[in-house]
């Protein structure tokens, strides 16, 4: 059994890297919407330009859902995109009732620029580290993602 002093130690290991997952989640969003300044699109059009790229095409509601928005805000939201063509509305083929978002080339191409500019800006804060370090930040990021998912 550990003593007291140790679970002191690990609950302040714990709140340092809390901390400075906060502090890099707002840092890295904060450049992320620098980087959105110079496109049309706002940053939650953005967020549902993103999970359209990497989910395929959804409905209103399963996209309210991974956004955590309420329907209308979402309907909203997509009415702006589809009107600067990064969107359409298509009827699902098996069930014509049934409407999902297509992400239209226009809006692809957005996210992939955004997300290239991203992924240089983490490149260049990442200079100082070695190959091996970055690919062992990687992996313990992935396994961190990992187990978060599946709380």
């Amino acid at each position: 059994m550990k003593d007291s002093v140790e679970l002191n130690e690990d609950i302040d290991v714990f709140a340092s890297i809390e901390k400075d997952l906060r502090y890099i989640s707002s840092i890295i969003k904060q450049k992320g919407r620098e980087i959105l300044s110079q496109y049309t699109i706002t940053p939650p059009q953005f967020v549902a330009l993103q999970w359209l790229f990497e989910a395929g095409d959804m409905t209103i509601g399963e996209l309210s859902n991974k956004m955590y928005l309420a329907c209308s805000t979402t309907t909203d939201l997509v009415d702006r995109m589809e009107k600067n063509e990064l969107v359409v509305r298509v009827k699902d083929e098996k069930d014509r009732r049934v409407v999902r978002i297509h992400l239209l080339k226009e809006g692809e191409r957005i996210i992939e620029e955004v997300i290239k500019k991203r992924q240089h800006y983490l490149q260049e804060v990442l200079k100082n580290f070695s190959p091996e370090e970055v690919q062992k930040l990687n992996e313990n990021l992935t396994r961190l993602h990992q187990e978060i998912k599946s709380e």
